[in-house]
């Protein structure tokens, strides 16, 4: 089977080189260019079988170009070629689209099967990255969902913690929410445990940097 490959690599002697080592195996280099904004002109004209994206780029780096390409609507495999074996960067690169996440220093066979395999519609990581494919992938394939410190607040809690972000004392929040103090105060000491601190202001500063919605959001939203 023949792939039709766009190469985006700001390292000029690599994307030769790759460009040389693919094409000895029945795989052809479409395009090969330095540029992400180029890049993605030209796959919007060239539909190639798969992407190759390089993490670490001027002006516009690898994942901006991955967002971009699957905002344009290109639906065909995107695969991260790097150096860069952060975990972060995997996660990130498999949350916003790309098929595989593959390093620069593996075997060029192993490369073209891994190739290969994604096209066929499979997700293929690095084996050294492999454990953390399996943290973020669920057996059906699809990407576990991100997890915010809120997962574990009730609806209640959360809009206490809502109230809290505010500035509103115990006393406005029960009386906002027709409850006794008592009660608002365990729920701020049961999200202060969930939350991991041990102050309504360290709670208050999470809730506002995660972008929890205010009750007045939540009413808006209700009316």
């Amino acid at each position: 089977m023949s792939l039709r490959i766009l190469l985006i690599d700001d390292h000029t002697l690599f994307r030769v080189g790759l460009e040389g080592l693919l094409g000895h195996r029945s795989i052809e280099i479409v395009a090969s260019v330095g540029d992400g904004r180029e890049g993605l002109d030209l796959a919007a004209e060239l539909k190639p079988d798969i992407v190759l994206l390089d993490m670490r780029m001027p002006d516009i780096d690898g994942i901006g170009v991955l967002k971009k390409l699957r905002e344009q609507g290109f639906e065909n495999p995107i695969v991260m070629l790097t150096t860069s074996s952060d975990e972060r960067d995997l996660v990130e690169s498999l949350r916003n689209g790309a098929q595989g996440y593959l390093l620069k220093d593996m075997e060029p066979d192993e490369l073209v099967l891994a190739l290969r395999d994604i096209v066929k519609g499979k997700t293929v990581v690095a084996p050294d990255l492999a454990p953390v494919l399996a943290k973020v992938v669920q057996g059906d394939g699809s990407l576990v969902e991100e997890s915010t410190p809120f997962d574990e607040l009730t609806p209640r809690e959360n809009e206490i913690l809502g109230l809290l972000a505010e500035g509103q004392s115990n006393k406005v929040i029960a009386r906002n929410l027709g409850i006794s103090d008592g009660t608002v105060k365990l729920h701020v000491k049961a999200i202060l445990r969930k939350l991991g601190v041990h102050s309504r202001v360290e709670a208050a500063v999470i809730a506002v940097e995660q972008g929890l919605r205010t009750s007045r959001e939540l009413e808006t939203r209700n009316d």
